[in-house]
């Protein structure tokens, strides 16, 4: 099988749970490090999946890197090459497929209940479940792009997630590992001290019953990403 590849975009962004995930099915994967400006691959082609990770820059920002994602993205999708987004790369999918990403009304920042939309699509990937406990660290929102259906609302942000076809957009976060979210309350505590409100949480919060938090949460990222890796290219 040809590699998934993993497009790390900030240095304490990386794949996460997504890492272990691959190797338990023995799906092999390569990194691909935007943050240490290795070149975009010129073609989705050499790769079975493609995946995108988070990052505090905006796809609306002029960076060397975003038209190239883009692009890649837009020839995956029609050659039904799955792609998976996390954050800022549901909000790369959003753009490259002809939606648009905006500064939301608010930053969502720590853990939070989505709303699972009431259609067969979403069923299909979160099961029977009206609700889920997910992690949040945005302040931007996508629009659903044409032929897009939405699978996740929070009281927060309408768009949480977004499927076409085998093609996964996630405004949230479903890849955090224990050591991820310290990080992310270390490197990001000046900017939750700025953001106050009830969208957002403070450290000690966040980082409350963390290993059960955690632990639930790779439960919900087990059931996406095998969805997702089902229709891996070989």
């Amino acid at each position: 099988m040809k590699p998934v590849a993993i497009f790390r975009h900030f240095p304490t962004e990386g794949p996460g749970y997504l890492a272990p995930f691959l190797d338990f099915y023995r799906v092999p994967w390569r990194l691909v490090e935007i943050d240490a400006n290795e070149t975009v691959p010129s073609s989705a082609h050499y790769f079975s999946g493609l995946v995108f990770m988070g990052g505090p820059m905006s796809v609306n920002d002029n960076l060397p890197w975003i038209a190239p994602e883009l692009a890649l993205i837009r020839e995956a999708v029609t050659s039904n090459i799955p792609v998976l987004g996390h954050c800022l790369g549901g909000q790369l999918m959003s753009k490259a497929l002809g939606g648009s990403v905006t500064t939301g009304p608010v930053k969502e920042i720590g853990w939070g209940e989505v709303s699972i939309a009431d259609n067969s699509l979403a069923r299909e990937w979160f099961g029977e479940a009206a609700t889920s406990e997910v992690f949040h660290w945005h302040g931007e929102t996508f629009t659903l792009p044409k032929n897009s259906t939405l699978l996740l609302s929070s009281r927060y942000c309408q768009n949480q997630a977004f499927a076409l076809g085998r093609h996964l957009a996630l405004q949230c976060h479903i890849e955090m590992t224990e050591e991820m979210v310290k990080a992310w309350c270390s490197t990001g505590a000046e900017e939750i001290a700025a953001s106050p409100g009830p969208s957002v949480q403070p450290v000690e919060t966040i980082q409350a019953n963390l290993a059960e938090r955690v632990s639930a949460l790779n439960h919900v990222a087990d059931r996406l990403y095998e969805k997702w890796v089902s229709g891996l290219q070989s």
